[in-house]
């Protein structure tokens, strides 16, 4: 067996903090692949979407009234943002859609925001449970070869789903048909780009 003298091991504990930035590089870009390896954007764009998504969310955020006294979804998916949600005036609905727009990489803004009094906290669980439910049927998706349900975004406001991502024809025909069959669904609208 062989002993590590203390002063080496002393030497070995002092260093690996410096080493604590790599270790997080490494995992990191492992989180990055892993979780588009199902995607069909290309590592690069998924890495400048969420570089893009951060970039936005920071600066609607520094907007206290529209971030505190509004419900505003903001999703990024291949350049294209889509705000959802409920702002009180059509004041409000311009200042966020100026707010989010300029940011390096942006391709398209969608600004699918009601003008009305934001819904409230349950409002707000039973989108997010359309949502689940929405993401949940797709997984009864079966009929298309290779279809992954992942590559499908579902963000609902006050029980609209806004589906996103590259998919085909296809794919977009069977996605919205089974989001629009969920209960307490009242309209789809699709925001998806085509790869066929």
């Amino acid at each position: 067996m062989h002993r590590v003298p203390n002063r080496a091991l002393f030497l070995l504990l002092c260093a690996l903090p410096l080493f604590g930035g790599c270790v997080a590089a490494v995992v990191g870009g492992a989180a990055v692949g892993a979780s588009a390896a199902h995607d069909r954007r290309d590592v690069g764009t998924y890495v400048d979407d969420k570089r893009l998504s951060l970039g936005v969310h920071d600066a609607f955020n520094k907007d206290k009234e529209l971030a505190l006294r509004n419900d505003v979804r903001i999703v990024v998916y291949n350049g294209v943002i889509l705000l959802a949600g409920e702002v009180r005036t059509p004041e409000l609905k311009a200042r966020a859609e100026r707010l989010v727009s300029g940011f390096e990489g942006t391709r398209r803004i969608v600004n699918e925001l009601a003008v009305q009094e934001p819904e409230g906290f349950w409002s707000r669980r039973r989108d997010n449970t359309i949502s689940l439910h929405v993401k949940t049927a797709l997984l009864d998706l079966t009929s298309i070869d290779g279809f992954d349900p992942t590559r499908v975004n579902v963000t609902t406001a006050h029980r609209v789903v806004y589906l996103m991502g590259k998919v085909t024809r296809e794919e977009d025909e069977a996605v919205t048909g089974i989001a629009r069959e969920v209960s307490g669904v009242e309209k789809v609208v699709k925001v998806f780009e085509y790869v066929d």
